[in-house]
């Protein structure tokens, strides 16, 4: 018994240090050996001498003791098994969604990028005010929510501040591209934003249909870093110069550079050059009546986090269907028809009707 009992007590320490796979493969293997192995050279002092005919052993001498001692290998693998298996998921927690933190604190935190008409500053007090901010403020009520202004971005580095979890929204109301959905989401709609092309006062050079010369090194295209512009700028008009602002830059010195004769063209939507040429009468015009782009207006936040998208979602459509939506539009928007509103569901259906 001295022999079984080593390889026993040596297959338990191996098995308490790690050393053994816990599966049933090693099991079977230490049955087998037993099972084949003679442990002294006696004929009748093998453990299982076994006959020729492979139904039946014929003798057993050490059978009960030698079994009983494999059924707490057993036991031990199984247990070692279960505490690993208890250990490893202990040591991995599955992270909270974005949506359970909000819920559980009560807070949206918000980044937010200083752009007319979705996110304006006082200057004075520092309150954020327009149709991006007023209208998640009126959705987060609903939503029995808060908002914490965490930190004002760039249009470049937003969604860095979103992927290293500074903040858990963009509120500035953005416009979605194809580079900015391989690295966040969005959510619905709140508004539609036409783009059009502007240029000096009096520059006869470009027209509606002409606007493809533009695409020459002759010409140059104000942009700001990150911002929609300058994809328009690199998609449609690549062989054109391109006079870089900051990304920090408000839209309307785009604009600025245009009415300075520093660029020849900028994109921008209506409702930023309407408030530009109120302030700067007969400095631009716009050419043509046909959008370049129309982009959606939307909140911005990190992947994969469908629970709190679609919270947003649904209290985004109860003030958009209530009217609620259109009320704030038109107390920002500087001229009638600037923007675009989002369409309700059953207009159209309505309209057939």
């Amino acid at each position: 018994m001295t022999r079984i009992n080593q390889i026993i007590t040596t297959a338990l320490g191996n098995l308490s240090l790690g050393e053994r796979p816990c599966n049933l493969a090693w099991f079977t293997a230490t049955v087998e050996l037993y099972y084949r192995h003679p442990f002294n050279t006696k004929p009748e002092g093998g453990i299982m001498a076994l006959h020729q005919s492979p139904y039946r052993m014929t003798k057993r001498p050490c059978f009960n003791y030698v079994f009983a001692l494999l059924m707490l290998c057993m036991a031990a693998i199984t247990a070692g098994c279960s505490s690993s298996s208890t250990t490893s998921a202990q040591s991995s927690p599955v992270a909270a969604s974005l949506y359970s933190k909000v819920i559980q604190s009560g807070t949206i935190r918000c980044g937010y990028v200083v752009n007319t008409p979705g996110c304006m500053k006082d200057p004075n007090t520092g309150k954020l005010y327009g149709i991006g901010v007023d209208t998640l403020e009126m959705l987060a009520k609903n939503l029995n929510l808060k908002l914490q202004w965490t930190e004002e971005v760039g249009w470049g580095s937003m969604i860095e501040g979103l992927q290293a979890n500074r903040y858990d929204i963009v509120a500035s109301p953005v416009w979605t591209n194809a580079n900015r959905a391989r690295q966040a989401d969005f959510s619905k709609p709140v508004y539609f934003s036409p783009i059009f092309a502007y240029v000096k006062h009096g520059d006869k050079r470009f027209t509606a249909q002409s606007l493809s010369g533009l695409d020459s090194p002759q010409y140059s295209i104000a942009t700001i870093d990150g911002e929609t512009a300058e994809i328009i700028a690199r998609e449609d008009f690549p062989k054109a110069r391109r006079v870089s602002l900051p990304q920090l830059s408000d839209v309307a010195q785009m604009l600025l550079s245009v009415s300075s004769k520093k660029a020849d063209v900028a994109f921008a939507e209506p409702a930023v050059a309407s408030g530009f040429e109120k302030n700067n009468p007969g400095a631009i015009q716009r050419v043509g009546d046909k959008p370049v782009r129309v982009f959606p207006n939307c909140w911005m936040f990190r992947r994969d986090q469908f629970e709190f998208k679609q919270m947003l979602d649904t209290a985004l459509d109860q003030i958009i269907n209530s009217g609620a939506v259109d009320k704030i539009i038109a107390k920002y928007e500087p001229a009638p028809h600037t923007l675009y509103r989002v369409a309700l569901p059953y207009q159209s259906y309505s309209a057939e009707k």
